[in-house]
């Protein structure tokens, strides 16, 4: 015979019975959340804030001639003059509000090493290569930026008597895309490795995979024209990339002329320093992607130290720096936030601290930077989480006497 469970004469199972599901309910419902949670992290990526949305962060300054305020000035500011158009890319923005910058350092495709292999190994893919929160902190920025450290091409020959020459096949380029990256910089002492011929390659292939360049051209006028993007709200960016390395008479890494390719070379630094001047004349913020100062130290040397300086006075609003391959300093210039540099991004099969910076800038001209902790390491970069999160901000934090870092890596002067 069946029988019936009693209420009224066994409170005491009532209780029991109500007790144990709702304990499974809660254990089991966790262990599902966690699954969830593991699903989106990876090689320690952290997933902080992963359903959370614009969070309250330190305003690093204002930037001069960028705060749109109304309709009329936001037509106004979207003007673009005849000698800017061929340099001129309107964007779409994920909030009306403000737009997103992303900054990395070196980046190397070239399958003749570690990194570059790892990527043909992936099938020229960033699966396997860059953790899910580091990649998905570059796609989820308005614009993204890296240092693309050698040129594109099946041709040319290798610089004689270089220690180190680069150079990828043209079909990697599709990996910028799966990064997230929008525009490279060309102006470093690698893009010339293969000569002039492996160069004009490099343009050719950034222009089909959609990626825009800046920092060298197939003439000086080409090389140090600020690339400007537009956003729909009616601000405008100029970013302009140049490099001081080779520090030589005659280098390597060609510079270009008023009739021959080659890289923007800013050693004498009096185009540089106009072009940044016409930029913020039109109305621009202006970043300066710069290569400069000494390969595998921390310090920074004295033409980064004086240039710097020049850069801030001239206009510029950020300046951010590679070529050491280590991270170096962050600091503020005459007012102007400077990352001396961002070092390696995914460059070697190395184990050391990298990192990118993330600018927000506002319609109303305020500026927020943040600096997000990576590690390179055995061919993979991603995000640092926990206790090594913490070292590398607390790194950062002792080398930039000059500035408050927070444990989310939010910046702001002291």
């Amino acid at each position: 015979m069946r029988q019936h469970f009693d209420r009224s004469t066994t409170p005491f199972k009532t209780a029991l019975y109500f007790f144990v599901v709702t304990f499974l309910v809660v254990v089991f419902g966790g262990i599902f959340v966690i699954g969830i949670l593991a699903i989106f992290d990876e090689k320690g990526d952290s997933t902080d804030n992963l359903f959370g949305g614009w969070e309250s962060i330190p305003e690093a300054g204002y930037a001069e001639n960028v705060a749109i305020t109304d309709d009329e000035n936001a037509r106004n500011n979207a003007t673009v003059s005849e000698e800017d158009k061929e340099y001129t890319y309107s964007i779409k923005t994920k909030d009306k509000d403000y737009v997103t910058i992303g900054f990395a350092g070196d980046i190397l495709f070239d399958d003749n090493y570690a990194v570059g292999e790892a990527f043909k190994r992936h099938g020229d893919s960033v699966k396997g290569v860059f953790g899910k929160r580091l990649l998905s902190k570059m796609k989820n920025v308005d614009i993204m930026l890296v240092n693309n450290e050698f040129p594109y091409s099946l041709g040319g020959a290798p610089t004689p008597n270089k220690t180190y020459t680069f150079r990828a096949r043209p079909e990697t380029a599709k990996i910028l895309g799966e990064m997230g990256v929008d525009m490279v910089s060309l102006a470093n002492n690698h893009a010339y490795d293969y000569g002039e011929q492996a160069l004009l390659d490099s343009f050719d292939v950034l222009d089909k995979a959609g990626v825009v360049y800046g920092g060298a051209g197939k003439n000086i006028d080409e090389a140090s024209h600020p690339i400007y993007y537009l956003t729909e709200n009616g601000m405008k960016i100029a970013v302009i990339c140049a490099t001081q390395i080779e520090r030589l008479d005659n280098p390597d890494t060609k510079g270009a002329t008023e009739t021959a390719p080659g890289v923007f070379r800013c050693l004498d630094d009096s185009l540089l320093l106009d072009r940044i001047k016409e930029a913020r004349e039109k109305n621009a913020f202006v970043v300066v992607f710069i290569h400069w100062g000494t390969e595998s130290t921390t310090d920074i040397d004295y033409l980064q130290r004086d240039q710097a300086i020049e850069i801030a006075d001239a206009g510029a609003n950020l300046i951010i720096g590679s070529h050491p391959h280590v991270l170096q300093k962050i600091d503020y210039v005459n007012g102007v936030p400077v990352v001396y540099s961002l070092g390696n991004y995914i460059f070697t099969s190395k184990t050391q601290d990298t990192g990118m910076v993330i600018a927000t800038l506002h319609k109303n001209g305020s500026v927020n930077l943040q600096f997000v902790p990576g590690i390179q390491q055995s061919c993979t970069v991603f995000e640092a989480d926990g206790s090594e999160k913490k070292r590398i901000i607390d790194s950062m934090s002792n080398m930039s006497p000059g500035i408050k870092i927070d444990d989310k890596g939010y910046i702001s002067p002291k």
